[in-house]
Order: structure tokens, then C-alpha cells, then sequence
């Protein structure tokens, strides 16, 4: 039988991933990681190692989350003597305060010193980085909490717009569902790239997102223009890739000069007309490779590239990879 059409079993989950509880957690930052773990040492099987899944919080007991409903802690952060494999710090809106949970920061300290890696979701970053985990490192956190966390900690560099980054043994991720992504990676790490993908399917998960991706589409990250004929253009474009898109052809269906649609785009929408177009055509580009069986020249066609050589050149500078070597890490088999 097939990996990936095994039902879930039990097996020895002997990895233990400690992820810390506290008053006002975030519960999906807590719950969809952990099913992440539970689900690949299920999938495992009873003949690997997978891995143990323990709450902990300051003491045991019930802890009342982000809207009223409680969690178990079944460990004490200061009882935790073996080592753990992974400490996992989840967020929620209280851990943006500077002085939220002081009394976290000591065992933190100490697990991350007795831990195989470390890893907080969205706003759990603010817990690492007030224990000094994340100084001189690189991190990324819920988009609107970026800024509270590079002022409050300049001493990490904040990546704002990604969905985890990896710095040394240390793994930060945005918000919320961004959590999952990241405990698919650490499945991958560990057990490979299958199992992994064979988690996704078995939570019905889109896609393994990439470190590295945007945690918006384009569009949803740029601004919206305010004058109408320019986010006109905006609204229209997505539909239209194989098309000239040169500052003259989209002035002419803006009915402004080319110079002053230019500089007003540039102005509304936070970035040129062309870096805005080749990010448009990235991302559908990307969503090709990953579902579809198209040829990537085909592809290059399609989104507007026209050249395969182009295709690979941009997505050479804005991801790091080849298209080809894109599919091949994300592809979902379309």
C-alpha cells in the first residue's frame, strides 16, 4: 500500500515537541502545528520514531485561550528535565506587550539551551525575542505586529513579509495558519520531503508553502490605488499577462502620458508599473508550476515571460531557484 493512502496509526512518538501554553494563546497557533506532528508520526507508522506532542504552560491545569476555550497543560515548564527536540512557542494579541508573560522568559531561556531547534508562531516571536532568542537573527512574525517587533527588539533583523525563515536552529513564522507551513518543514527536515507532502494531503492542505513565499498574493500586498483609471489598471491586469504591458500600452488604457501615469502609479501603488507586472506574472507563473502539468516554455508563454531564458532569469533574482527546480520542491501533481 501506498504511504499516502494510509489511514493514520499510533506508533512511538519519542521526539518531544514542548509547546508552550500561557493565558490568551492563540489556538490555532497552538493546535494546527501539533496536529502536524501528531499526523506524521501516525502516518510513520508503530515501526519509526515519530513524535510526543506535550503542552506545557507555568502550571498544569486548564489555560483559557483566545476566546474562552481552555487547554489542558499536561507538563510544567520547570518540571521539563529531558531533552526536547523541538520548543514551540505559539502567540496571541497579549505577547505584543512588552512586559506580557515576564514570568515565560527564564524557562524559555533555559529549554531553548536543552532543545534540538526552536520555533514560534506569529506573534510568539515577541516571547523568543524578549528571552533573547532571536537576537542577531533573522525572524518574520504576523504582518501587523513587523513593526512592534523590530522596535522593541532592534537587535533582530525582521523579514516582515514571509511565511517562516530559518536562522541557525532557530525558526520563526507569521500568523496563525503560517504555523502549519512551518511544522511541515520541520517534518520535512526530519523525515523528508514524502512524508510531508503526505501530511498535507492527509489534512487536506492546498500546499506546502515556501519559506520564502510572500504571506500576501500581489495584489493583496500592494496598495490599491486611489485614482481610479490607475487601480482600473490594477483590477485588470491579473487576466491580461500575455499582453503588451509596457508604460505605454497601460497609459494608453489609463488615458494618461506615459510620464505622469508612471510617476502616479508609482506613487498610489508603492512600486513601478514594471516591477508590479513581473511580480503578477511571477506569482502566476508559480501557481502554473505548482498545479499544473504545462511545460514551463509553455508556461513562460502564458504568464507573459515569452522566453523561457526570461522566465529563468527572473525567477533566478526574485526566489533563488530555477522553474524547474520550483516544481519540483512544490509541485502538487495537478
Amino acid at each position: 500500500m501506498e504511504e499516502r493512502s494510509k489511514k493514520p496509526t499510533r506508533g512511538r512518538q519519542e521526539r518531544l515537541v514542548l509547546v508552550v501554553a500561557f493565558p490568551e494563546v492563540q489556538l490555532l497557533d497552538l493546535t494546527g502545528p501539533a496536529t502536524v506532528f501528531s499526523t506524521a508520526s501516525a502516518l510513520l507508522g508503530s515501526g519509526q520514531t515519530g513524535y510526543r506532542v506535550e503542552i506545557a504552560a507555568l502550571r498544569t491545569g486548564p489555560v483559557k485561550t483566545m476566546g474562552g476555550m481552555l487547554l489542558h497543560a499536561t507538563t510544567r515548564l520547570d518540571r521539563v528535565r529531558e531533552p526536547v527536540d523541538t520548543l514551540l512557542v505559539p502567540g496571541g494579541p497579549v505577547t505584543v506587550t512588552p512586559d506580557a508573560e515576564p514570568a515565560l522568559t527564564p524557562h524559555l531561556r533555559r529549554l531553548a539551551g536543552r532543545s534540538r531547534r526552536v520555533a514560534s508562531v506569529c506573534t510568539g516571536s515577541f516571547l523568543l525575542a524578549r528571552a533573547g532568542l532571536l537576537d542577531g537573527k533573522r525572524a518574520t512574525t504576523h504582518w501587523a505586529s513587523s513593526a512592534d517587533l523590530q522596535r522593541q527588539h532592534p537587535r533582530c533583523e525582521v523579514l516582515a513579509d514571509r511565511i517562516f525563515i530559518r536562522d541557525g536552529r532557530t525558526w520563526t513564522s507569521a500568523g496563525v495558519t503560517s504555523g502549519m507551513d512551518l511544522a511541515l518543514a520541520l517534518v520535512e527536515e526530519d523525515f523528508g520531503r514524502e512524508l510531508a507532502r503526505n501530511v498535507a494531503r492527509w489534512l487536506v492542505m492546498y500546499l506546502q508553502r515556501p519559506g520564502g513565499q510572500s504571506q500576501f498574493s500581489v495584489q493583496l500586498a500592494s496598495q490599491w490605488a486611489e485614482r481610479a483609471p490607475i487601480r482600473e489598471v490594477q483590477q485588470w491586469l491579473p487576466e491580461h499577462l500575455r499582453e503588451d504591458l509596457s508604460v505605454e500600452a497601460l497609459s494608453k488604457r489609463a488615458a494618461m502620458s506615459p510620464r505622469n501615469f508612471a510617476r502616479a502609479f508609482r506613487e498610489q501603488v508603492g512600486q513601478t508599473p514594471a516591477k508590479y507586472v513581473e511580480q503578477l506574472r511571477v506569482e502566476a507563473a508559480r501557481a502554473a508550476l505548482e498545479t499544473t502539468r504545462q511545460s514551463i516554455k509553455e508556461i513562460a508563454t502564458k504568464t507573459g515571460f515569452g522566453t523561457l531564458e526570461t522566465l529563468h532569469r527572473v525567477f533566478r533574482r526574485s526566489l533563488g531557484v530555477t522553474p524547474a527546480e520550483y516544481r519540483q520542491r512544490f509541485s502538487t501533481g495537478g
